[in-house]
């Protein structure tokens, strides 16, 4: 071997060492990168403890339950969903057990099926949420709550070199999908003024949508006129399935005092419940039910 090869064999030997412990130590700081974010979402969730609760608020000052992980994340520079249903399928599933700093632990309220509220733990059995309840952010036990939780998911993923959720936000002609699945399952239930927001026996025309709506994630007041001070105004013109239209008690009246509610369900029709029909669909477009619409609201 002539002198010269021996420097170049060695030089090239030289190079491979070091861009294998470049390499490495640029995984390692993804990682640690990865691994950072996460913290800094549940230092940021800690930091909001005491705001205002608010339906659908997107802070800084007030939260709603989705939108404080939405806005937790959306300062570290990540985009997510902003509905506990859309949450509740992004990034990737974790068990009770083994939830981490970050990431997005769910709720019901009866231990089972879809969650109706969430939180972002944020490590030492400690988890922190926008609760309707309590009207404020607040810190709670996460052990505490063993008995409702019902699913964790990881936005980052400390093996992954993007800062995206692995999943995308769920389309929301899905959740109006699901909205309308829900209360079709109700189809011919008794309308009952003044029904309990606790029973499925008897709906009126506002305990009807609240169901619907919770089963898929999303909280609503309790009666029509409380229900239609969230979400956003949408003319007739724009209307969606899974949008809440809000009517007048006749189309003569004087008054533009909302006196009941129903869901948009595409095709010019309506879901709702009222009369001796119970829960049912009418035809909308054309009819009085459209001529007594005073405001339509998005919701999802």
């Amino acid at each position: 071997m002539t002198k010269r090869d021996w420097v170049m064999k060695s030089t090239v030997a030289v190079m491979l060492s070091t861009s294998l412990l470049m390499g490495g130590q640029v995984g390692e700081v993804a990682a640690k990168t990865q691994d950072s974010k996460q913290s800094e979402v549940a230092n940021i969730a800690t930091s909001l403890i005491g705001k205002d609760y608010q339906y659908k608020a997107k802070g800084p000052k007030q939260f709603g339950s989705a939108e404080l992980a939405t806005y937790a994340y959306k300062q570290v520079g990540i985009s997510i969903g902003s509905t506990i249903s859309s949450l509740y399928k992004t990034g990737t599933k974790v068990s009770e057990k083994s939830v981490e700093p970050g990431d997005l632990v769910f709720f019901a309220s009866s231990g089972s099926g879809s969650p109706t509220f969430m939180g972002i733990y944020i490590g030492s059995d400690q988890f922190v949420y926008s609760s309707q309840g309590e009207d404020e952010v607040v810190l709670k036990t996460y052990s505490k709550y063993s008995d409702k939780f019902v699913g964790a998911r990881r936005v980052i993923d400390s093996n992954s070199s993007e800062n995206t959720p692995s999943k995308p936000e769920q389309p929301v002609s899905k959740t109006a999908d699901q909205v309308i699945n829900n209360g079709e399952k109700y189809m011919g239930t008794k309308y009952k003024y003044g029904s309990s927001s606790s029973t499925t026996k008897t709906f009126d025309c506002s305990s009807f949508t609240q169901r619907v709506f919770k089963e898929a994630g999303i909280t609503l007041p309790r009666d029509s006129r409380q229900q239609s001070t969230v979400g956003k105004s949408v003319s007739k013109s724009n209307l969606q399935k899974g949008d809440l239209i809000f009517m007048k008690a006749s189309v003569n009246s004087s008054s533009d005092r909302i006196t009941h509610v129903a869901i948009y369900a595409g095709n010019g029709k309506i879901l709702h419940t009222y009369g001796s029909p119970g829960v049912t669909y009418s035809k909308y477009d054309g009819t009085n039910w459209e001529k007594r619409t005073v405001k339509i609201k998005r919701v999802i």
